[in-house]
């Protein structure tokens, strides 16, 4: 019995040649020009379109055209591909496919996983299935692969792994070789779909892990850019489909009562400077040549996150700031990607609301950059922030009390200090805007603190005007 892996390009990969030797590879987001390449390259690269070819094939293909002087140039090239997502690995056994290994995002450096065939194994509790077009997908938001099957002996085999099973156990099932089992096991490790249970029958789960829902994660890793190819951002797809609903909710009663209104610009002159600031209140996307200073920065964090007092509720430690949290939680937590700024240098920096101070996490970097431009594309306008303010949140602070709607909490909790923040920049005559999203992949790459543990989930550009 054989085994194998094919090596494809992904589906929306296309190569596109023609008689003037043009050679271009095409993908939504990509063009790559490779006219440049010898005949048995571009034969081999053609090649990987479709079902693909293992990687020994691909070498022939190089050899019997080029000469095996450019072989090292194929193996560059396929690694280059792996490292950029761009290829899908099949595992086949006697030129039988079984499933696919499909990259989501950018791969970082992978090897195959090794599988024991006495260790028993476990379909990860983060692991579910869906239909996407006509293939039957699984992944998991701890990973960044997806798991195309293509043989409905791998569907048997993860009804199997609800339980613990070990690589023999598995073959019980028709027509399902060791070789099978182990091959395919190997796949879905690597795709992080599997845990493994130790001798007491245990689940190998952190403390972190634990910690996470099953739909709080997914929820928090398919609402956020970094560990999804799906689209983020307005793509109007339902556009010309779909009528959209109005912006007001259609008045279903006649049976209605008139209310006051008052006269905001008359409470713009003698009322509390609060409806002022209210209704002044708008998002100020552009900063101007002057830069904010550290006084400001200073001021702004003050009025905005600083720590009033820590007291204690039943099973926790609580504080209280000048924004609201549910079960006083807080568990928010401000850093500063500096730009440009008076009196403070460019680089990461940490907020501690107790004693009111920036904590340096790392100076001016490639990392800070990568942050700000993200940040400029978010905003959709052509120049870097000054500051960007990314909040984060420790998760366990809401998750060890709260069950099902952590996460939705925790946005709750954005939203209102997005307010406050918006209202004491205008205060400030500074400019504010939220952001709609933003990526915590990077920010944990960044700042090398757990996405598990910690992650971003919101963003908030401020300046000068």
């Amino acid at each position: 019995m054989s085994q194998s892996i094919l090596l494809s390009f992904q589906a929306n990969i296309s190569v596109h040649q023609d008689l003037e030797a043009s050679f271009i590879l095409h993908s939504s987001n990509l063009k790559l020009d490779l006219s440049h390449l010898s005949a048995g390259l571009k034969k081999a690269i053609a090649t990987l379109q479709g079902e693909g070819a293992t990687d020994e094939e691909l070498a022939n293909l190089v050899t019997q055209i080029d000469g095996s002087p450019n072989l090292p140039q194929l193996y560059y090239y396929l690694q280059q591909f792996i490292r950029y997502g761009l290829i899908c690995h099949t595992i086949r056994v006697d030129r039988e496919s079984l499933a696919t290994l499909v990259p989501i995002t950018t791969s970082s450096p992978w090897e195959w996983a090794e599988i024991e065939p006495d260790k028993k194994y476990k379909l990860s509790r983060f692991a579910y299935c869906h239909r996407e077009g006509r293939q039957m997908i699984w992944e998991s938001p701890l990973s960044q692969m997806i798991v195309s099957l293509k043989d409905w002996r791998c569907t048997a085999i993860m009804h199997q792994l609800v339980q613990a099973k070990t690589c023999n156990a598995l073959t019980k099932i028709p027509n399902v070789s060791k070789q099978i089992a182990q091959a395919f096991l190997s796949l879905l490790k690597t795709a992080q779909l599997l845990e493994e249970i130790d001798n007491n029958s245990a689940e190998s789960e952190t403390d972190t892990l634990a910690q996470w829902e099953f739909h709080d994660l997914l929820f928090h890793s398919r609402s956020r850019s970094g560990r999804h190819s799906h689209t983020v951002g307005k793509s109007y797809r339902f556009l010309g489909k779909i009528k959209p609903l109005p912006a007001i909710k259609p008045q279903v009663s006649s049976n209605v009562i008139s209310l006051y209104k008052p006269d905001l610009e008359k409470l713009k002159q003698e009322d509390l400077p609060f409806t002022l600031i209210l209704e002044s209140r708008k998002s100020l996307r552009v900063h101007g040549d002057r830069p904010i200073s550290q006084r400001e920065v200073g001021e702004f964090l003050y009025r905005v996150a600083r720590l009033r007092k820590v007291f204690f509720r039943p099973y926790m430690e609580c504080s209280t700031r000048p924004y609201p949290s549910g079960g006083a939680s807080y568990e928010l937590e401000l850093y500063l990607a500096i730009n440009i700024c008076k009196g403070i240098f460019p680089g990461i920096y940490h907020y501690c609301p107790q004693n009111h101070l920036l904590e340096q996490i790392s100076p001016q970097n490639d990392y800070l950059k990568a942050l700000l431009i993200n940040a400029q594309k978010n905003n959709g306008e052509d120049c870097l922030p000054q500051v960007l303010i990314i909040i984060t949140a420790r998760f366990a602070r809401v998750s060890w009390a709260y069950e099902s709607i952590a996460y939705s909490l925790i946005l709750k909790h954005v939203g209102v200090l997005y307010q406050t923040m918006y209202l004491v920049a205008t205060a400030m005559n500074l400019a504010p805007c939220a952001l709609g999203t933003g990526n915590p992949n990077l920010f944990a790459t960044a700042t090398g603190i757990d996405y598990y543990a910690e992650s971003s989930v919101g963003e908030f550009i401020l300046g000068k005007q």
